[in-house]
């Protein structure tokens, strides 16, 4: 009679599990598409799986569902019937809610607009103001180009010290715009993706700004974890500095 009931235990608990409620939803109209499969997708231990799916067939509305624990970014993929994979998946911040996603099939991820996230919201500010990094980051590129055509090497020597200016600027303006934003969960994921290898105190100055909800999110676990591995490496490296040192000293001293 006991291993009946605790059997019934076992099978009440795994299907309350598989019948977790979603609280995702993300919705929306891909125009132009008659035929294809959409996908939402998810970074999960670096691979990217599948979290729900839905074939079109002539309708070009979907709508797709999961269950987020914490937010995060995801992926709409579009497998489209001609094979093609390019411009094919569009990139979001993903809360609990609603998000809504109108693009079209043939600019599926350029004219994608995307409404719902608070985090959304700020992960397309900085965005926009990457796109004005990469532009000037773009017309280095082309300076440097004519400069090494020309043999130019004052030139070359100007333009390497506008783009270390340059790289040093938008690391700056990406650890303010994670302090700045503190309260949402875009701050520890901008340090995980872009300034990772930025010095050990920056990222520890976003760390310590944030939330106390934000430390406990996905990407707040993350960025500890990270940082904690970052701090063995800086330790492990200052004792093969000083092992070499003593070493010196030693045979200066024979």
């Amino acid at each position: 009679m006991k291993k009946l009931a605790l059997l019934l235990a076992i099978l009440i608990g795994v299907t309350a599990c598989s019948e977790k409620e979603s609280n995702l939803i993300v919705s929306g109209k891909v125009k132009g598409l008659k035929k294809g499969t959409l996908y939402l997708q998810k970074i999960e231990d670096t691979m990217m799986v599948n979290v729900d799916s839905m074939v079109v067939d002539g309708d070009p509305e979907f709508t797709l569902e999961t269950y987020l624990k914490s937010p995060q970014i995801m992926y709409l993929f579009l497998d489209k019937v001609d094979n093609s994979q390019y411009d094919d998946r569009i990139e979001f911040f993903a809360d609990k809610g609603q998000i809504t996603i109108n693009t079209s099939l043939e600019k599926f991820e350029t004219a994608a607009t995307i409404q719902g996230s608070a985090n959304q919201e700020k992960l397309m500010e900085y965005r926009k103001m990457m796109k004005r990094f990469n532009d000037q980051n773009l017309d280095l590129i082309k300076e440097n180009f004519e400069a090494e055509k020309d043999q130019d090497e004052e030139k070359l020597m100007e333009i390497n010290k506008k783009y270390d200016n340059l790289l040093r600027r938008r690391y700056l303006y990406t650890v303010n715009f994670a302090i700045n934003n503190k309260d949402l969960e875009i701050a520890p994921y901008l340090a995980l993706s872009e300034v990772f290898d930025a010095n050990i105190k920056y990222l520890d100055t976003i760390y310590a700004s944030l939330n106390p909800k934000v430390k406990k999110s996905l990407y707040g676990e993350k960025l500890k974890d990270f940082l904690k591995e970052r701090r063995k490496e800086q330790k492990q490296e200052e004792n093969v500095i000083e092992q070499a040192q003593e070493e010196k000293q030693e045979a200066e001293i024979q």
